[in-house]
């Protein structure tokens, strides 16, 4: 198990000293804070700025220059930094592009739609004795009725779809002496429109080398967030400890492993800890620790479901079992090399983020994993193995339908058996802890007997496991003909354990997708490059490039879908009971790299 083991601590000191000592607990950042008095809310009088500017616009400045593509060179001393006047000027320029973004789109579209009209300049309203322009766009299916009209018009331009009429008159006509609504034009003429968008493109360009200036300042800025939410987490948990004359208490919950570390604390700053063992009444925090190595499990974990406190930690299965899945379902020793590469392109922009390291361990276990499989399969962008000896290490077909179908049937029970032993562990103070074993020993007793043909041993345990089910699955500590119903409510799980284990034939069956696909295209190119001799050749590597990229996208996307899917349901739902809270320290915010 991964699941630290907590104690309750309780801090008591002198509250003269609280703001130092909250400030120095936040920086060991080793307690997850149980309030001890209901939070007070903050005065609203009270500053909550940083040098005048608010946390909002702090993180929308910090937005704006991080959604910048090209960035400068990070400055990091504080010598030259000024954080009003940064977010004063990137305020600014924020405010000025966003004019001049939206002046350009309304230039653009205006001459988009003034090009097929050409240049002109209306005339003055006396110039034509009253008389006056009026513009039309006209679908060409309609251009007979404008034949039928008796105003004085004129085709300017046409093209596909519209004929463009400009018509003469002294009022703008009636609905029913045209077909169509007249267009507007505007009084600005078209050249003038271009020299204003060349105008403005000239300003955009020197707004967005002004924003690309300002992005020196992310680390910094970055650093001035941290600080905000740390003096914003810091008055939070000052608000919820327990103030009594002269003292103050804070309590919280920290892993045993911590208990002489925040001991040491206590007695630098002259405190009494009390630490308390964990009560059966209690529900604590989860705190996962797993290696470095399969730590992408966990990333996984707490994204869909956090295990309870007195769980087990699925973390290393679901890392080991989404990583087989995945390779079950690329079944390709090719398309594993092309993920390799693309993990080794953004191998140094994922080592910025913890999340991001234990994110690449796990994709670099996928690519090793899928090769190896791939090798196994004999399967390389869907053609057979560029060399000899890579072709002896070929063990299994994937058009071996029923040795598959085995595979993933085994694979789904294995992994379900598993599952109800885990949860049998949990429970392991309980009678219903049996009830989990039924079950195990259910699908053991089904899948050998579907392997080796059904004998009266098979039989037997069969029996046995759907009788601890029928007699351990309540809860209730009396004998009753409630507790038989509860079994018998509970054996209705039969179909969906079955139904369960069948799912699993969806690693055999996007597996055997995949490789048809990569052997498609394979031979549609082959067909292309026979029938057109000269330029089938240039067909050939295009039907080759794009059919082999979406193939290989469809694969990880249906890898990871899938690969999760029957972790994150099938699997969890005979494996957790109980769902938890994530341990979440009173620590201060790291800064996080921008760099991409």
């Amino acid at each position: 198990m991964s699941i630290l083991a907590l104690k309750k601590a309780t801090l008591v000191g002198l509250s003269e000293d609280k703001g130092s000592i909250l400030d120095q607990l936040q920086s060991l950042g080793v307690l997850h804070v149980i309030p001890l008095s209901a939070a007070r809310s903050v005065p609203q009088h009270r500053d909550t700025s940083m040098e005048g500017v608010s946390p909002e616009q702090l993180h929308g400045s910090l937005h704006y220059l991080l959604s910048c593509k090209q960035k400068r060179k990070q400055v990091v001393s504080e010598r030259h930094f000024s954080l009003q006047d940064v977010i004063t000027a990137v305020e600014k320029n924020r405010s000025t592009r966003l004019s001049l973004v939206e002046r350009h789109d309304f230039l653009l579209k205006r001459i988009k739609d003034l090009t097929p009209w050409g240049s002109f300049i209306l005339p003055q309203e006396n110039e034509l004795y009253g008389q006056r322009f009026w513009f039309y766009l006209v679908p060409n299916f309609k251009m007979k009725e404008v034949d039928k009209t008796s105003l004085p018009w004129e085709l300017v331009h046409r093209d596909n779809r519209h004929s463009y009429i400009a018509v003469i008159a002294e009022h703008e006509p009636a609905l029913n002496e045209m077909p169509v609504t007249r267009t507007h034009t505007g009084a600005v003429p078209l050249d003038q429109l271009k020299r204003e968008l060349e105008d403005l493109e000239v300003e955009l360009e020197t707004a967005e080398a002004e924003r690309e200036g300002l992005t020196r300042w992310i680390y910094l800025l970055q650093r001035s967030v941290a600080g905000t939410e740390d003096a914003a987490q810091l008055a939070d948990v000052a608000s919820q400890t327990l103030d009594q004359d002269e003292v103050f208490a804070i309590q919280g919950w920290c892993a045993e492993c911590n208990a002489d570390q925040l001991q040491r604390f206590a007695d630098q700053h002259s405190m009494v800890l009390q630490l308390e063992e964990v009560r059966e009444d209690e529900l604590p925090p989860t705190l996962l620790e797993n290696p470095r190595s399969v730590a992408g499990g966990e990333e996984v974990v707490q994204f869909f479901q956090v295990p309870g406190y007195r769980s087990w930690d699925p973390s290393r299965v679901v890392f080991f079992s989404f990583v087989s899945f995945f390779a079950l379902i690329m079944s390709d020793a090719g398309y594993s090399l092309l993920l390799a590469a693309i993990l080794l392109f953004y191998w140094q922009r994922l080592e910025q983020t913890e999340t991001g390291i234990r994110l690449r361990s796990m994709g670099v276990a996928l690519a090793v994993a899928g090769f190896v499989w791939g090798v196994i399969v004999g399967s390389y962008f869907g053609a057979d193995a560029p060399f000899a000896w890579l072709n002896r290490l070929k063990m299994l077909d994937l058009n071996d339908f029923d040795s598959m179908m085995l595979l993933s049937i085994c694979i789904g029970a294995l992994h379900l058996i598993l599952g109800n032993l885990m949860m049998a562990w949990v429970r392991r103070r309980s009678q219903q802890a049996l009830a989990s074993v039924g079950w195990a020993l259910s699908v053991i007793a089904a899948l050998t007997g579907w392997i080796q043909g059904v004998g009266i041993g098979h039989w037997l345990l069969l029996a046995v496991g759907l009788l601890l089910v029928l007699t351990f699955s309540s809860g209730r500590q009396d004998w009753g003909g409630r507790r038989f119903l509860d079994g018998l409510l509970a054996l209705t799980g039969v179909t969906k354990l079955f139904g369960d284990v069948l799912s699993y034939l969806r690693l055999f069956a996007l597996g055997l997708a995949s490789a048809s696909l990569a052997i498609t295209f394979n031979q549609l190119a082959l067909d292309v490059a026979a029938a057109l001799p000269a330029i089938g050749l240039l067909f050939k590597v295009l039907i080759l490039l794009v059919g082999h990229l979406l193939n290989f996208l469809l694969t990880v996307v249906s890898g990871v879908i899938h690969g999760l899917r029957l972790n994150l349901i099938e699997f969890y739902n005979w494996s957790l009971a109980d769902e938890g809270y994530p341990f979440q320290p009173f620590a201060k915010q790291e800064v996080s790299p921008w760099i991409t």
